[in-house]
Parts: structure tokens; sequence; C-alpha cells
């Protein structure tokens, strides 16, 4: 949990850095334009951190909806077994023997 606000405060302070850059009037020099692509790019990797770790956490549940399997019912799940074994066991007496040569 503790790598998840660090995360945070790291990926959202990089953001007064560039508004600092419009503000002071510095992003129209060829610096300030170097100096907000870096930290964009810093926010974005601590942003990117604090996605895996949310998601890791179970934060993000609800973007990676899984599609439930269909309910089987109790007879059709046992018997379900018993005809891949059987059908397995056809399978296997019906290879034919090897030859001894």
């Amino acid at each position: 949990m503790t790598m998840l606000v660090i995360s945070l405060v790291l990926g959202i302070a990089p953001l007064f850095g560039i508004a600092w850059t419009f503000v002071t009037g510095t992003i129209r020099t060829q610096d300030g334009l170097f100096m907000s692509l870096i930290l964009l790019t810093l926010s974005g990797v601590f942003m990117l951190n604090a996605y895996w770790e949310m998601r890791d956490h179970g934060a993000l549940a609800f973007l990676h909806k899984n599609k439930a399997a269909p309910a089987v019912s109790p007879a059709a799940s046992s018997a379900a077994p018993k005809a891949a074994a059987k059908a397995a066991s056809d399978v296997k007496e019906a290879k034919p023997k090897e030859s001894e040569g």
C-alpha cells in the first residue's frame, strides 16, 4: 500500500513542474520543451507503477470483467468424466498392435 501512495505522489509531482514551465513561459524554449518531456516521462512511469499496484491489490477488478462460465447441472457434470474416460479407453483399444519383427 505504501508503494502505491509513493507512486501516486511521484506521478503527480512532475505535473506541477510542467505547470510551472507553462506559468513562467519557459515552455517556449528548447530547454522547457525537453524538461516537460522528461517530466511527462517520469510521471508516466510512476503512474504505470501505480496502475500495476492497484491492479495487483484488486482495486481495478471492475475493469477486468470475465464472462461467467455457463452453469452446469450436477447430473451433467458427473456424467462428463465417465464419458471422457470411456472415450479414452476406446481410443486405447483401437490402436493397432505393434508387430514383432
